[in-house]
């Protein structure tokens, strides 16, 4: 089966004309222009958006099975394809569906969802995966083409084959750099609301078993804000992280990070390591009024050697995992000293932390309003 991929764009291509969005002037400075989206299979078969698939000739030795978001096509040599319907349309094949040879999708809809085929056994790595109607939802098309290459999928591009015979025609897709793709453990680094954790998901949105794990404390724990009330923006904020990833991810909540890296074999995202490090401290009384509260102790129980052992537990952990695992971190340090003792302790103690993970980690990322940048080994 071949699919010419006559279109790639959205509705109105891309750029579009007369968008003056970055996304689209960009591209236009590049020279990239994407015609609407538009598929010929088999030179027999026309897909266009928002309406069914249709023959020339009004014949085809195709079959085609409309399913929600999209289309189930099966070629006279039993080959088959899934497309995406139109933009924003995510395929659901029912269960007892077959594995599929080609799927065209739109993963700027849904990243996750093609995690949720490779799950279901409907997409495998023999699947050649294209996106399709890529468009000024985008900020870039290398950025298009970083997040394909972690999705193990290419950036379809007007004018190329996808065949099951033959892998994707045309350039090869630009990526991260040789062996980065999908290093063993990534740190992400960043400030507040900086994207950090929509960089970890968009990494793992390929694939086919997530463990999200949510390093504590949650809105059930009812953790304290200052006045020892329950903190009720905590709660909206566990709230919102709950609702906003994919609904098939597996979730644990857990202060035990060690423990879930030598447990998990398949993808593990940690988020994160400040709100782990934060419990830590809370769990070991090691949150001081004044700085003499942080004095060097003597026994086990002294809160800065339970702390510290907690941290040399999750290193070593770190280091031996067999898990493809993404680990959200804070970034400190960059602004005011904390005027308090217990502020200035947690800044010194995550930013200790976070360099020994960096150290022991295949890849680093910094990501600053969005944008993401791989910090040298």
């Amino acid at each position: 089966m071949d699919a010419l991929l006559i279109g790639t764009g959205g509705d109105f291509g891309w750029p579009q004309d007369g968008c003056s969005c970055a996304s689209c002037l960009r591209a236009a400075a590049a020279g990239i222009r994407r015609a609407p989206g538009r598929v010929v299979v088999d030179g027999q078969l026309t897909l266009v958006p928002g309406t069914p698939p249709r023959s020339p000739n009004g014949r085809s030795a195709h079959r085609v099975l409309e399913v929600p978001g999209g289309w189930d096509i099966t070629g006279p040599d039993g080959s088959r394809l899934l497309a995406a319907a139109a933009p924003g349309a995510v395929p659901e094949p029912p269960d007892g569906t077959a594995r599929f040879d080609i799927a065209l999708l739109d993963l700027l809809a849904s990243p996750a969802h093609l995690g949720l085929l490779r799950a279901r056994g409907l997409v495998t790595e023999q699947t050649r995966v294209a996106a399709l109607y890529t468009d000024h939802r985008i900020s870039s098309q290398g950025e298009m083409d970083r997040r394909c290459a972690l999705w193990r999928a290419t950036a379809g591009q007007d004018g190329q084959v996808v065949s099951t015979v033959e892998r994707v025609s045309g350039p090869t897709p630009a990526s991260e750099p040789a062996g980065a793709v999908r290093p063993h453990r990534t740190l992400i680094i960043g400030g507040a609301r900086s994207g950090k954790s929509s960089e970890a998901e968009l990494r793992l949105s390929g694939e086919p078993s997530v463990t999200y794990l949510a390093a504590g404390p949650w809105a059930d724990e009812k953790w304290e804000g200052a006045g020892g009330e329950p903190d009720a923006e905590w709660a909206q904020r566990v709230a919102a992280h709950r609702a906003a990833r994919p609904a098939w991810w597996r979730t644990e909540e857990s202060v035990d990070v060690a423990a879930a890296l030598r447990k998990e074999t398949g993808a593990l995202l940690i988020d994160g390591i400040g709100t782990w490090l934060a419990a830590v401290m809370d769990q070991a009384g090691a949150w001081p009024d004044d700085a003499a509260d942080w004095a060097p102790q003597t026994g086990a129980a002294d809160p800065q050697h339970l702390v510290a052992a907690r941290i040399d537990e999750l290193i070593d952990a770190w280091r031996q995992t067999r898990a493809l695992v993404v680990a959200v971190t804070d970034q400190v340090g960059s602004g005011l000293v904390p005027a308090y003792p217990a502020g200035r302790l947690f800044r010194d103690q995550l930013g200790w932390l976070n360099q020994r993970l960096a150290a022991e980690s295949d890849l680093n990322m910094l990501v600053v309003a969005g944008r993401t940048m791989i910090l040298p080994a």
